[in-house]
């Protein structure tokens, strides 16, 4: 076991190097990366709608003055 996480330990030492990341692509906007954020910016908001409208449904409930008395028979 002991042997085992040593040469886990240096393997991970040896192996394990700086990334070396391309500085040129954070610079500039690609369209693939503007259509990534507005896929997920429209499921945001088609996710947005239906609550939006629950809620205010369920507002316009507990505000309402008009209550109903459920009456439960048996």
């Amino acid at each position: 076991m002991k042997n085992t996480l040593r040469n886990t330990l240096i393997a991970l030492i040896t192996f394990s190097t700086s990334a070396y990341a391309a500085t040129g692509g954070a610079e500039e906007g690609s369209l693939l990366l503007s259509l990534f954020i507005g896929f997920f910016a429209l499921i945001v908001v088609f996710q947005l709608v239906p609550a939006v409208i629950l809620f205010v449904g369920m507002v316009k409930g507990l505000v309402s003055k008009d209550s109903k008395k459920i009456e439960i028979t048996r």
